[in-house]
């Protein structure tokens, strides 16, 4: 593969992760951590992802330790990958449509397969990261504290560059 092939390669990658982890914010899936990969991609190009970069990632494991700090949310944020999982379970079987189902057939399990699949994989994703998580971050007020000093310090670095620039 040429210089300039690779480049256009990772450059769609880059932006395919970075747009897919915006519209994960609000769908299923792990929106911050597929946008750090993304800026991960950018940053190799482009400088403004590579400042993005570290805010972005710690925030996502900001997100991750404010999600097993209480049992709650540990038992919420389970239940929540799980129900992802069933719902890409009856995308992959495929039922047919219920007379109860009020609109047209074809809005009946839209996307096919493939959301199966992409539920699936989210649902693996988010129960990994529970468990990197709570290894992590669970009853570790230091390992938080230390986070949030990241934090902090990579904001300063970004705050002290943007100021440079101008």
């Amino acid at each position: 593969m040429t210089g300039a092939a690779k480049r256009i390669l990772l450059e769609v990658l880059g932006w395919v992760l970075l747009l897919a982890g915006i519209a994960a914010i609000v769908l299923p899936g792990p929106g911050l951590l597929l946008m750090a990969a993304g800026l991960a991609v950018l940053s190799q190009q482009y400088t403004w992802a590579e400042r993005l970069l570290d805010p972005v990632l710690l925030r996502a494991l900001r997100a991750a330790a404010e999600g097993v700090e209480t049992w709650p949310r540990i038992i919420a944020s389970t239940i929540g990958a799980l129900g992802i999982g069933v719902f890409g379970m009856v995308w992959l079987l495929d039922p047919d449509m219920p007379d109860w189902w009020p609109i047209d057939e074809k809005w009946w399990l839209p996307g096919g397969v493939w959301t199966g699949v992409t539920l699936l994989l989210s649902c693996a994703i988010a129960l990994g990261l529970l468990v990197y998580s709570y290894r992590r971050f669970h009853g570790k007020p230091e390992a938080r504290a230390a986070l949030e000093g990241e934090i902090s310090e990579a904001d300063g670095r970004r705050h002290h560059t943007d100021e440079h620039e101008w």
